[in-house]
């Protein structure tokens, strides 16, 4: 693998997470943040090149740079995006691609012009995920009747190093939110099962959380064939609780997040068969980075995450605004990919 000069644009949790994992990968750094409080702290963690405080200044050395992961908040993925196809660098978009879909059809078209983006729906890499993923398109447990998708953590307890309110998850106008960032769970329902054919969802602020977004979703995806999917999102549950369910004719499987594992029963009884997994959370981010420096090589040709998919998890999420707005099922157009 050849040598690579990594620019990263956001310094705050996850920015400094992909930093570090370039770095171990042999890569050189540099970071971009209107905060140079965050930039002090990238460079404590890691040797850093350069540090900018605008896109403006990053881009003055664009040439330096053979690639740039945008982990900046949601409001400003798409201007940065393209600023950064604009000066021919390859881009690792961390997700969701766009606060809306006329966001994500801007960045879409200008990528179809030329340019290379993967974008980090960074649950794709996971091990048990995959795994799952195979059983379901084995029909492990025959015709598929319902899944069941769970993600239930208070905000409070995700950065404790910092006051929750100052979190970007805490501003409608950033881009945080339940629906927006836990977007993951329905890019993977969109990823196991495609495009549902209607939506009916509740996208509400329930909590005391001192918040300007939502923080409670649930949403009831309809498909073909008997099938149904739902989601349940939320900023307030403790303890924390992650986990996909899927029940088919013969059987259910579980994916759980805390053990990782993969169980599968087919009787009356509470006998399950169990995969488990000795991983950690950071092995899914090693996977994007090491898939995105593949990309900048030439040498990855077919993605685990392009935009075209983060283009239809948006039109869900507009599904899902239009169904909270309307109280009422909304029909979904066919997949764009």
């Amino acid at each position: 693998m050849q040598s690579h000069h990594i620019l990263i644009v956001g310094s705050g949790s996850v920015g400094r997470r992909h930093a570090h994992n370039f770095h171990e990968l042999g890569c050189e750094i540099s970071c971009m943040d209107p905060r140079p409080d965050r930039l002090k702290q990238a460079g404590s963690e890691v040797p850093l090149q350069y540090q900018f405080t605008s896109l403006e200044a990053a881009l003055s050395h664009a040439r330096k740079f053979t690639g740039v992961v945008v982990c900046s908040p949601p409001r400003f993925h798409v201007d940065q995006s393209l600023a950064l196809l604009d000066a021919n660098l390859p881009v690792l978009l961390e997700k969701p691609a766009s606060v809306d879909a006329v966001g994500c059809g801007r960045l879409y078209e200008r990528l179809r012009q030329g340019g290379e983006l993967l974008l980090g729906y960074t649950y794709r890499w996971w091990e048990p995920v995959r795994r799952l993923k195979t059983l379901i398109k084995a029909e492990t447990v025959g015709p598929l009747r319902h899944a069941r998708f769970m993600m239930s953590a208070h905000l409070a307890d995700w950065h404790p190093w910092e006051r929750y309110q100052d979190f970007f998850m805490a501003s409608q106008d950033l881009g945080g939110g339940a629906l927006l960032d836990e977007s993951h769970f329905i890019d993977l329902m969109l990823w196991f099962f495609g495009m549902p054919e209607r939506v009916f969802a509740r996208v509400e602020k329930i909590s005391d959380l001192e918040i300007t977004t939502d923080d409670m979703v649930d949403i009831l995806a309809v498909y073909p064939n008997r099938f149904r999917v739902t989601i349940h999102l939320d900023l307030f549950g403790r303890p924390h609780e992650k986990q996909i369910t899927i029940v088919g004719e013969q059987g259910t499987i579980q994916c759980l997040f805390n053990p990782n594992e993969i169980r599968i029963g087919c009787s009356p009884q509470p006998e399950w068969k169990t995969e488990s997994f000795n991983i950690e959370r950071n092995d899914m981010f090693i996977g994007v980075a090491r898939e995105f420096l593949e990309v900048i090589e030439g040498g990855q040709p077919h993605l685990t995450c392009r935009l075209e998919e983060g283009l239809d998890v948006m039109q869900i999420l507009e599904a899902c605004r239009e169904s909270q707005r309307t109280g009422c099922e909304v029909r979904v157009s066919p997949s764009s990919v």
